[in-house]
């Protein structure tokens, strides 16, 4: 199959710093070259696409409708490219994993793992990056991603990492404070709330068989972080993941207020790509993940 010969990187690289600034002098002094060199450079480009990138006007020159939409697929073109060059010449010959996690499991659990991965697998280079919000494998450069919800993302491979069972919890100094020695004295504290889970203090009273009147009252919070310091700084009660609190409650600055959790019909798992279900660094990351949390 013959390919379609492609512009050169000299040819896009003008085109684009002549269309950000509008001006061929501009672009020839950010290029260090001559105006008449980034100006030959775009007239080659402008003939082997058949269509004109500018207008030019006297002394100025304008992008054209067709240069336009063109400058934006050139722009996402380079800024990958600058990309995937600089994380090849930081990864040396080591292998590259991208992957992508919620930012509270990201922060609290596994970054503070990550020494007993990177001491098993000197030869993988990680590459983490915090998201909350849904993407798409196919327009991101992630191999994987630890994801919370249900196991149903088109396309890929999910494994299930663990469940999320939620427990109440305060501060010790707001807990003596306050005096809360069962479900019930909830009542009279501050109930810290998340915008994205609004009805679970309610859920968990429910499951104490109480309902006071407070369920749905108290200062709202995006995240679990958020609302981990705010028990810190001793504002309320929360509901948070077990493992989110578990070294606070074995140092003895957060205290469990029930036994009684609030479990969760959703849990964190690790999704990837079906294609590179099998890509080494992917089955070594799946492997050591689901270790961790079996110990």
């Amino acid at each position: 199959m013959t390919r379609t010969r492609l512009p050169s990187i000299a040819s896009l690289t003008a085109f684009e710093s002549a269309a950000r600034h509008l001006n061929f002098r501009r672009a020839a002094d950010e290029l260090h070259l001559t105006p008449g060199a980034v100006s030959q450079q775009v007239r080659q480009l402008e003939a082997q696409l058949g269509m004109a990138l500018f207008a030019r006007a006297r002394q100025r020159v304008l992008l054209t409708s067709a240069g336009a939409r063109y400058l934006e697929e050139v722009r996402r073109i380079l800024n990958e490219l600058g990309e995937v060059t600089r994380q090849a010449m930081a990864s040396g010959d080591k292998e590259i994993l991208n992957l992508a996690a919620v930012p509270t499991f990201a922060v609290k659990w596994l970054v503070p793992r990550l020494p007993a991965f990177f001491a098993r697998y000197p030869e993988i280079n990680l590459n983490l990056v915090s998201r909350s919000a849904p993407f798409d494998f196919a327009t991101e450069a992630f191999d994987a991603a630890i994801h919370y919800g249900e196991p149903t993302w088109s396309g890929t491979v999910a494994t299930h990492l663990m469940d999320e069972d939620m427990v109440p919890v305060c501060s010790r100094r707001y807990k003596q404070t306050h005096r809360l020695r069962t479900p019930a004295d909830l009542d009279r504290a501050t109930l810290l709330q998340q915008f994205t889970r609004p009805s679970a203090w309610l859920d968990w009273f429910r499951q104490v068989d109480t309902e006071p009147a407070n369920a749905f009252q108290g200062p709202r919070f995006d995240s679990f972080n958020m609302i981990l310091e705010a028990v810190h700084a001793d504002l309320g009660a929360a509901l948070l993941p077990r493992f989110l609190v578990q070294p606070g409650i074995a140092e003895g600055r957060i205290v469990q207020l029930s036994r009684q959790g609030l479990p969760s019909t959703r849990g964190y798992h690790l999704v990837c790509p079906e294609a590179k279900h099998n890509a080494p660094a992917v089955v070594a990351m799946r492997g050591w993940l689901l270790e961790q949390i079996r110990t």
